[in-house]
Formats: structure tokens, C-alpha cells, sequence
């Protein structure tokens, strides 16, 4: 949180204290350099997330690889962001009591490090346990790190265009998957039948997690010192009982984001297998067609942000966007329409709920409590992503999901589509609280 100090004394003993002479310095800086400082802050730590984006939707591209050349089944494939989401499940617990404890800055750098290890790892891998192993690792690293930096975000913009801020940080982390999209279209040359080279490629462009972390580090460090930013807080004890006091319309997110990423990230794994077999396109067509999900929502997601905090209506936006996501993946499966138009319907609603869901926690929870409050939401967003993933992969073989059996597929679009409607209850339910008398102003434009 920025500030300036704008009283203190006058008193000749005063102005020849140190901390008199940091004041003063504050106080004269130009309003741009103090806010150029926070859009940078924001910049490097959303490009750790741009590592770590890139590192977990690599292996969609080679799953066709990894069946053929390790025999994967899709249920093994799901397996990977099953034991992904595991061990995030594991970790985000602990890990939002380490961010309330020690800070963004150390957490943000420690989380960065081990993803960058983790594409390391999954790039040397040379059989199916190995692969298994990195994506624990990056389950380990992964989900606590966007608990930090969504933190330190809210730190730096709670209160001063945070809906815009986290649109922007989105807009960068997304950039990760949809450079991995089009990687089969401009770096077809990675792309000559081996699972390795476009994991080695990935292991790359992980290494921004820990570049991104280790300037955030430094700056994050040189505002705390410079009183450009609030020191670390008080924060609350290591109570289990706690966490079931927040509000209702804390849960009723939970739930949302539960079954929207549950539907999104699930799909956006099998998707360029799906795309290929069931539609019978290339995979650099496929990944082109996927990456309208995060193009879209790296367009739209900052506009969006700011857009809510003029407007308010963040409760009834998730609601229209739960409702577009419903019959999307039905289309894919039953239809004969364009890809275009269920891809883009998707695009939408990816760009529409996580740009107000994510913002519309800093509003419910008090800030002392931000790091538990999102990572007990990601932690139950993982359990649902580690159960669908695995479920999709178990539907697909039961159905004998293949080119030769394309409607094999439509068992989990089904599943998809059920994931759609609960969002849609949730949301519903949500928008009926924040107009009641137990409302936290999510209906309302920000100050």
C-alpha cells in the first residue's frame, strides 16, 4: 500500500532525524515515480506467473507424443495435473501461513525458485515417473506463488484501482499460455514427434519465475525501506477453527471458483488431443484454437477490472458469465458449428469471472487474513481440478475416446457442462447475498 506521510513535526530536533529526511524525500517525489514504482512491482511479479502458466500447460502438446512413445492412456495423462493440483493441495495451506508470515517478498522468490527447478526436471525426465515427480514439483512451487503475488498485488492496489491491477497481472500470466498455444505454430521445429524438446523449450521459459521473483525481490524491499510500502502486518495465529468463520459470500465464491476451474483447466488440458481427434484438426490448428482462451482474456481481463470498479456489479457479472459457460462444451461435442464460436463463448466467460472473482476476496476479507483466505480457495480449487482432470481422462477411456470414436469425448463435455451449472447456482446464490443486508459492497463501484 502506498502512502505519504503528510504530518510530522517541525521541531528543529525533528528535521535532523533520519527518518525526518526519508519523509521529506517521499513528500517531494513526483506522484509518477512513486506509481512507476508500483506498475513495476506489479510487471515483475506477474512475470513469475508467466513462467509458471507456461510450465503447466506445456504438457497438453505432447500428449499424443506421451501415448505413443511412453503409452500413456488419458487417465495417466490426467494423472499429471491430478498429481499437479495433489500437491498444491498439499502445500497452499501451509504456504498461505508462510506468505502471512514472512512476507510476499520471500515467499514470491522461494515459490519462483522450485518452479523453475520443477521444468528443469520434467525436461530430463525420460519415463512416465519422473515426468510425475517434476509435476509435483511444480504443484509445490506453482500454486503457492500466485497466492503471493495475488497478495502482494492486493498489498500495492487494495483501495486504488485493484480491479485493473490484478486484470494486469492476469494479462501477463496468461501471456504464458498463450505463447505455449502457438508454440506448435512458431516453434514447429521443437515439435518433431519427441516429448522432450517442447519440454526442454518450457524448462526456458520457466526459468521467468525466477527471474521475475528475484527483481520483485529487490524492489518490493527498496519501497519497504524507502516507506513507499506498508511493512508486514500483524497477522493471525495458526488457528484450524478460524478458517471456517469466513462470511457466506467468501464460500459462495469458493464454490464458483471451484467449478469454474474445474470445467476450464481440465478442458484446456485435453483440449488440443480433443480438438485434434474429435475434429480432426493439426496440433498447431488445435493449440491455435486453445489459445483463444487466454488471448481473449488477456485483452478483456484488464478492461474488465477497471470496468467493474467504475460500474460495481461484480456479484451479477460472475452470474452472466457462469450462465454463458453452460452450454459451450455441449456445442463442441453435439454440433457441427464452428469451433470459433463455442471457443470464443469460453474465451468470454475466462475472461469475464476470474478478472471480478479474484479482486471481489480482497473486499470480503480483511487483509491481515488474505494470504489464508486465498489459498484455502485455491487449495479447494485444486482438489476439484485434481478430481475432474482424472475424471475427464477416466471418461474418455471408458467411452474409448479416439479419432476413430470422436463421440467417446461427449461423456465429458457432459461433466463439464453439470461443473457450468453449479457455478451458475453459486453465483446466483452470491448475487442474492451481496444485495441483502450481509452485502460487502461487491455490488458497488469502488470508491
Amino acid at each position: 500500500m502506498l502512502f505519504i506521510e503528510n504530518h510530522f513535526s517541525h521541531t528543529s530536533f525533528a528535521k535532523n532525524r533520519p527518518i525526518f529526511k526519508i519523509h521529506k524525500i517521499i513528500s517531494m517525489m513526483k506522484p509518477s515515480k512513486i506509481a512507476f514504482i508500483r506498475w513495476s512491482a506489479l510487471v515483475l511479479a506477474s512475470i513469475t506467473m508467466f513462467g509458471n502458466y507456461y510450465l503447466y500447460d506445456s504438457v497438453a502438446y505432447v500428449s499424443i507424443e506421451l501415448e505413443k512413445i511412453l503409452h500413456f492412456t488419458d487417465q495417466q495423462f490426467g494423472m499429471l495435473y491430478s498429481a499437479y493440483s495433489f500437491a498444491a493441495i498439499v502445500l497452499l495451506f501451509l504456504g498461505g501461513m508462510f506468505i502471512d508470515k514472512f512476507g510476499t517478498r520471500l515467499s514470491i522468490l522461494i515459490f519462483g525458485i522450485i518452479c523453475t527447478i520443477s521444468g528443469i526436471m520434467a525436461a530430463i525426465s525420460e519415463n512416465a515417473t519422473s515426468l510425475l515427480v517434476s509435476r509435483l514439483v511444480l504443484g509445490f512451487g506453482a500454486e503457492p506463488l500466485i497466492v503471493a503475488v495475488t497478495v502482494a498485488v492486493a498489498k500495492w492496489f487494495k483501495g486504488n484501482l485493484l480491479g485493473l491491477a490484478l486484470g494486469v497481472n492476469l494479462f501477463i500470466a496468461r501471456m504464458g499460455s498463450w505463447v505455449v498455444d502457438w508454440s506448435p505454430t512458431w516453434g514447429s521445429r521443437f515439435y518433431d514427434g519427441s516429448y522432450q524438446l517442447p519440454l526442454i523449450l518450457a524448462a526456458v521459459f520457466g526459468s521467468a519465475c525466477t527471474i521475475g521473483a528475484i527483481a520483485y525481490f529487490f524492489i518490493e524491499k527498496y519501497s519497504e525501506k524507502n516507506q513507499l510500502l506498508e511493512k508486514q502486518g500483524d497477522t493471525d495465529k495458526l488457528d484450524f477453527k478460524g478458517l471456517m468463520k469466513f462470511n457466506r459470500s467468501f464460500w459462495y465464491i469458493v464454490v464458483l471458483c471451484v467449478a469454474f476451474y474445474s470445467a476450464i483447466f481440465p478442458f484446456r488440458a485435453f483440449a488440443p488431443k480433443f480438438f485434434e481427434e474429435s475434429h480432426n484438426i493439426t496440433k498447431a490448428l488445435a493449440g491455435r484454437f486453445n489459445s483463444w482462451l487466454p488471448i481473449m482474456a488477456m485483452i478483456a481481463t484488464p478492461f474488465i477490472g477497471l470496468l467493474i470498479d467504475i460500474i460495481g456489479r461484480r456479484a451479477s457479472m460472475m452470474f452472466i458469465g457462469s450462465a454463458i459457460l453452460v452450454p459451450v462444451f455441449l456445442i463442441m461435442g453435439y454440433t457441427g458449428i464452428t469451433l470459433y464460436v463455442p471457443v470464443i463463448l469460453m474465451g468470454l466467460t475466462f475472461s469475464l469471472i476470474p478478472a471480478i472473482m479474484w479482486p471481489s476476496v480482497a473486499y470480503i476479507v480483511e487483509e491481515k487474513r488474505l494470504g489464508k483466505a486465498y489459498a484455502l480457495m485455491m487449495l479447494i480449487q485444486q482438489a476439484g481440478v485434481m478430481l475432474f482432470s482424472w475424471l475427464i481422462g477416466w471418461a474418455n477411456d471408458l467411452k474409448g475416446a479416439s479419432v476413430e470414436n470422436p463421440e467417446g469425448y461427449n461423456l465429458g463435455m457432459w461433466l463439464f457442462s453439470f461443473l457450468g451449472i453449479v457455478g451458475l447456482i453459486f453465483s446466483f446464490l452470491l448475487r442474492k447475498e451481496e444485495l441483502g443486508p450481509n452485502g460487502h459492497r461487491l455490488e458497488k463501484p469502488t470508491k
